[in-house]
C-alpha cells in the first residue's frame, strides 16, 4: 500500500477515518487528535452496539454513517470494513493502525482488565467490557483476514486523500506531537 499525501504542507483535517485492528489505540488516538482538531468525534461501537450486545442491523449501520458523512467535519473512529466506503468517499483525511498483532492482542487484554464490568465511553451503553474468545480469535487472526480487505480499499481511494500508516505506535504519537506543535505554532 503507497502512502498518498497530499502535497506541500500539512492540509486542514476535516473529514477524518481512523482505522485498524482491535486493540491497536485508534479510540485513544481519536479522543487525542479531537482535542488538537476540535472535530466531533463519533465512535462507531458506541453507534453501533445496542445493550446486551446487540448489534444493529448493516441498514441501520449505514443510515448511521450517511448522516455523519454529509457534516462538514468529523473524526469516524472504527473499522467496520463492510461499509468502510461509505466514510472513505467523504473523507479526506486515513488513519491506519497497522500494527502487529501480538501488540494489538496485548493492549486489548489489559483494556479487559482494566474496564471488567465497566462500559467503555467508546462503546455502546450497557455493553460492559468482558473477555471473549471469539474477539480475541478476531484479533490473532485481524491481519490474514482482515488487514488485505482494507489494504485494497485504501489503495482504490482518489488522490488528495491523506493516508497516514501507522506501523508502530511511535509513528501516531510522533503525529500527534507534530500536529500539537504545528497548532502552538499557528495560535
Amino acid at each position: 500500500m503507497a502512502k498518498k499525501k497530499a502535497s506541500g504542507s500539512r492540509k486542514a483535517m476535516k473529514r477524518i477515518v481512523v482505522i485498524g485492528c482491535s486493540g491497536s489505540g485508534k479510540s485513544t488516538f481519536s479522543r487525542k487528535l479531537q482535542q488538537l482538531t476540535g472535530n466531533p468525534l463519533h465512535h462507531l461501537d458506541k453507534l453501533f452496539w445496542l445493550p446486551a450486545w446487540e448489534l444493529r442491523s448493516d441498514a441501520e449501520q449505514d443510515r448511521i454513517q450517511k448522516e455523519l458523512v454529509q457534516e462538514d467535519k468529523w473524526i469516524i473512529d472504527g473499522n467496520y470494513q463492510r461499509s468502510l466506503p461509505i466514510r472513505l468517499e467523504r473523507a479526506d483525511t486515513v488513519f491506519f493502525f497497522d500494527y502487529p498483532r501480538r501488540l494489538c492482542l496485548y493492549r486489548a487484554l489489559k483494556r479487559i482488565v482494566s474496564n471488567r464490568k465497566r462500559t467503555r465511553p467508546d462503546m455502546g451503553e450497557g455493553c460492559p467490557e468482558r473477555f471473549d474468545w471469539e474477539f480475541m480469535k478476531f484479533i490473532w487472526n485481524f491481519n490474514k483476514n482482515n488487514r488485505p480487505g482494507l489494504v485494497a480499499l485504501l489503495d482504490q481511494v482518489p488522490d488528495g486523500i491523506e493516508i497516514q500508516h501507522f506501523r508502530r505506535p511511535h509513528e501516531a504519537i510522533d503525529y500527534l506531537w507534530a500536529l500539537k506543535e504545528q497548532k502552538e505554532e499557528v495560535a
